[in-house]
């Protein structure tokens, strides 16, 4: 008989919900063989711990190629002087940023995660990618700034930038749009014929009140800030509605989008966005938008229509750490109303639909390795295997 690994504890998640005095059983790699009853083993075969049993995290949203400012933008200043500071900070040397990149890639592990949707503009984190023990699916993400004169350009760099990323049995990569407020309908265009069809992306999506406006009423925020790079006035005609809209009209409904922040999102641009894409994810990052905009997403809104939720951390620029359970805690401390089971759905087998490593990561189903977390009496993550 094969060694095999047995687990237990106060509560145990399968990725689905809370299963109750139930035993774990993997074999030393993690595969799961089976869950079964407690009263079926005896105690002294089993590995019981005081506190929460789930499989490993997926975290939908990541930008680990900006490790290396940990700390060094301030919170509170609202979503455009954040992008300023991130786009004009400069004087970090390569080895700087890459001993930050394997750090945070380590940090994550330890938290207990398994699988990251990565957001990627350069190619610095390709080599950690392709060493780590996490899954990767990177999303190459191109922005135009709204103006066309640059759309060739960005489309050249971000094809280079994409090569330079590995695909294969375990990691994944799409070319995928920045915003609505930073992209033409022409490099809308270019991502609808360079992705296949159900090609997953990620879009940051509705992640201040300044966004909205742009495109119902035509607010300058955004384009003045873009004009103050491209020294060029931007030609703009505002939709009417809301920026989802925007989107929706110029991106095929084959894509699987996985919708990120969402912090002005309402139940009505949930079911727009319902009804033009064949499939659609909802990644919340709350540290980040408390870090960024002290705002986070009206999940009670959010809420009544059905939706599949994931969770991301966002990057070490606008966050404390890399923990989606520290991402769950702090939903739960400010949307008491939305259980810890539920919670944990999201940051497991959702996360792992949307990234589209369901097959092996998630939930506790036999024949997966989705990795063993214990969280204990002090909400301290612990990776079992």
């Amino acid at each position: 008989m094969e060694d095999v690994l047995k687990f237990s504890a106060s509560q145990l998640h399968d990725g689905i919900s809370f299963r109750d005095e139930s035993v774990l059983i993997t074999d030393n790699n993690g595969k799961v063989l089976s869950i079964e009853s407690w009263a079926d083993h005896d105690p002294v075969t089993v590995r019981k711990v005081d506190g929460i049993l789930c499989p490993g995290f997926v975290n939908t949203h990541c930008h680990l190629e900006l490790s290396h400012m940990r700390g060094k933008v301030p919170t509170g200043t609202g979503l455009i002087p954040f992008i300023k500071e991130v786009v004009t900070q400069r004087g970090f040397d390569e080895e700087e940023i890459f001993e930050a990149i394997q750090t945070a890639d380590k940090e994550m592990y330890d938290n207990g995660i398994m699988a990251v949707g990565d957001i990627s503009n350069r190619s610095d984190t390709a080599i950690v990618k392709a060493q780590s023990k996490l899954q990767y699916f990177t999303f190459v993400e191109l922005f135009d700034f709204m103006n066309p004169n640059h759309t060739e350009r960005v489309i050249k760099d971000g094809g280079d930038v994409l090569k330079s990323y590995s695909v294969g049995e375990k990691d994944m990569k799409s070319m995928v749009p920045h915003a609505p407020y930073s992209i033409t309908k022409n490099l809308m265009h270019y991502i609808n014929q360079v992705n296949p069809e159900n090609s997953r992306i990620s879009i940051h999506n509705q992640e201040t009140h300044e966004e909205n406006l742009m495109f119902l009423n035509g607010e300058r925020d955004f384009l003045n800030f873009f004009e103050s790079f491209g020294k060029q006035k931007l030609d703009f005609t505002p939709l009417g509605k809301t920026s989802i809209h925007y989107l929706i009209e110029g991106l095929k409904p084959s894509l699987k989008p996985i919708f990120v922040h969402n912090t002005q999102t309402s139940a009505e641009d949930v079911m727009a966005a319902s009804k033009h894409f064949h499939e659609t994810f909802w990644a919340t990052c709350p540290n980040a938008n408390l870090y960024i905009e002290n705002s986070l997403p009206k999940y009670a809104d959010l809420l009544k229509q059905p939706i599949t939720m994931t969770i991301g951390t966002d990057s070490l620029t606008s966050n404390w750490n890399l923990s989606v359970w520290d991402e769950i805690l702090t939903i739960s401390k400010y949307a008491s109303y939305i259980p810890i089971e539920e919670l944990i759905r999201w940051g497991t087998i959702n996360g792992a639909k949307a990234l589209g490593f369901e097959d092996t990561l998630g939930s506790f189903k036999i024949g997966k390795t989705p990795g063993v977390v214990y969280i204990d009496l002090e909400n301290r993550v612990k990776r079992l295997v």
